[in-house]
């Protein structure tokens, strides 16, 4: 009796294909190399529900408990195989994986156009809307604009990352890696009794340098984008908007900071990210 779950993944496959218009010839797989003593990284642009080898040669782990981005693979000796995952809004990625004992390539960054279809013909892509939308904004550079309302309707969160000053607070609710950018999900809220006037938000990573005298030298990271930033927090008000730079990572002695600057007034605040949340982005 074949193992249901191989069953299911087949259906899902050809529905996939036939609802492309698409027969298995037509679908050229990428290949993917590993082996038994590195593990090779693949950053998935939707967070992973479901990912399946064809051979017990071959281990793909994930967070099951919460969806995250990153995938792990590893390989054993053995036979060629495939790798199935599916996405939490139901994208279907495949690739062929093979063992090498030497491979040169440790992380893949999955492109979304890299899908092979939809678990269900009727989903809806949150990047790929229809054409009325995505001419909507003439002066935002695409895709920047789409992914981050996208992001803002998401409500995703990556951990506790806060700081206030006289009743001002600033958190980073949400890091996510998306196409050779890092966007920060940043929430300002005003909870003192004066509007809050926005001068300006710097992220900038941090170096300790080693030696007797030991001081900090800040790098200031240029955004490639801006959404919805705001000019003024009214008192009691809440706002989100989105800061997107190119990708990076960060070693153990640096880390990032978050800069917000008040105009006319004195209500700083300055928020210290430790690398991991830059590492292991959602």
């Amino acid at each position: 009796m074949k193992n249901p779950v191989y069953v299911s993944v087949w259906m899902v496959l050809l529905s996939c294909f036939n609802a492309k218009g698409q027969n298995q010839n037509s679908i050229q797989l990428d290949t993917i190399y590993a082996n038994d003593y590195t593990n090779v990284a693949l950053f998935f642009p939707e967070p992973i529900r479901q990912g399946i080898t064809g051979s017990s040669d071959y281990v793909f782990s994930f967070n099951r408990d919460s969806a995250q981005h990153l995938g792990l693979l590893q390989a054993k000796p053995g036979k060629p195989s495939n790798l199935l995952v599916i996405s939490t809004v139901g994208s279907v990625f495949s690739y062929l994986v093979m063992y090498k004992e030497s491979i040169d390539q440790f992380t893949y960054f999955i492109d979304p156009l890299d899908r092979i279809g939809f678990e269900n013909h009727n989903s809806i892509d949150p990047i790929h809307v229809s054409e009325e939308i995505m001419t909507s904004s003439e002066t935002a550079p695409f895709p920047y604009d789409r992914y981050c309302k996208y992001l803002i309707q998401k409500k995703q969160k990556i951990g506790r990352l806060k700081t206030r000053n006289q009743g001002i607070i600033l958190s980073v609710e949400n890091i996510v890696f998306h196409k050779d950018a890092l966007y920060f999900v940043l929430q300002l809220e005003n909870r003192s009794g004066l509007d809050y006037d926005f001068n300006y938000l710097n992220l900038s990573t941090q170096t300790r340098l080693k030696g007797k005298r030991k001081s900090m030298q800040k790098l200031l990271k240029e955004p490639l984008y801006t959404h919805e930033v705001p000019d003024k927090i009214k008192a009691g008000e809440l706002r989100c908007f989105l800061y997107v730079v190119p990708k990076f990572s960060l070693s153990r002695d640096r880390r990032l900071i978050v800069d917000l600057s008040e105009a006319r007034g004195e209500r700083e605040l300055q928020l210290k990210i430790n690398p991991r949340f830059i590492n292991y982005p959602n």
